[in-house]
């Protein structure tokens, strides 16, 4: 059987937001077994899998990623929604707009420390839509 709901996360500032909750509060009753797809529907933000209990991770994401991806770039052309819109695209890119979590005993088959990461690229990123996918 598959499934598929859309929903909204709410708008956050730029950096690394632990979702996990949010996004388990708009999927309904997970299967015994199977497989949670999402997808982001976004160019400047990312979903990843990562540290969901010492904070201080978030932020360092945040500032490794603002060294490899650094803004106001001389060779940068795609700059008119700003000088956080060309590194936010570049993110998202290396990063990836979708992820597939195993879904075992009804529950996402996470470890210990994992969680769902919403990744805002932008300074005001918005609202950002999610397309969630279950197979099972």
């Amino acid at each position: 059987m598959v499934q598929q709901v859309e929903f909204t996360l709410k708008a956050r500032s730029r950096g690394f937001h632990l979702v996990t909750e949010e996004v388990l509060k708009h999927l309904p009753a997970l299967p015994e077994t199977g497989l949670l797809n999402l997808f982001v529907k976004h160019t400047s933000c990312a979903l990843s899998i990562n540290e969901n209990y010492d904070p201080s991770v978030r932020g360092d994401m945040e500032r490794i990623y603002n060294r490899l991806v650094p803004e106001n770039e001389s060779y940068y052309q795609h700059t008119d929604e700003g000088s956080d819109d060309m590194p936010s695209h570049a993110k998202s890119s290396l990063t990836g707009v979708s992820l597939t979590i195993p879904v075992t005993g009804g529950r996402l088959n996470l470890g210990t420390w994992q969680g769902i990461y919403l990744c805002e690229f932008r300074d005001y990123g918005g609202p950002r839509k999610i397309v969630a996918t279950l197979i099972g």
